[in-house]
């Protein structure tokens, strides 16, 4: 099962990442969790500047933006 992370502190462009995400997990047909770090302290130790973002299984694979469904599908295989 992955491990999906949404980095950011709530703003409407965390939760549509959250959104894209298990959509592209969803056409993926993956197992999944997603879970929404959303605390200043646990977002910085992932080395993450700018939010929202995107972890998976604990390492950072975006920040700063909110892709497209496709992008995210591309980073999750």
């Amino acid at each position: 099962m992955k491990k999906l992370q949404i980095l950011g502190t709530g703003c409407p462009k965390c939760g549509e990442l959250a959104k894209r995400t298990e959509k592209a997990a969803k056409e993926l047909g993956l197992e999944y969790e997603i879970v929404k770090v959303d605390k200043i302290p646990d977002i910085m130790a992932f080395g993450v500047m700018s939010t929202p973002a995107l972890a998976v299984d604990g390492e950072v694979k975006l920040a700063g933006k909110v892709p497209d469904v496709q992008e995210i599908r591309d980073l999750l295989k």
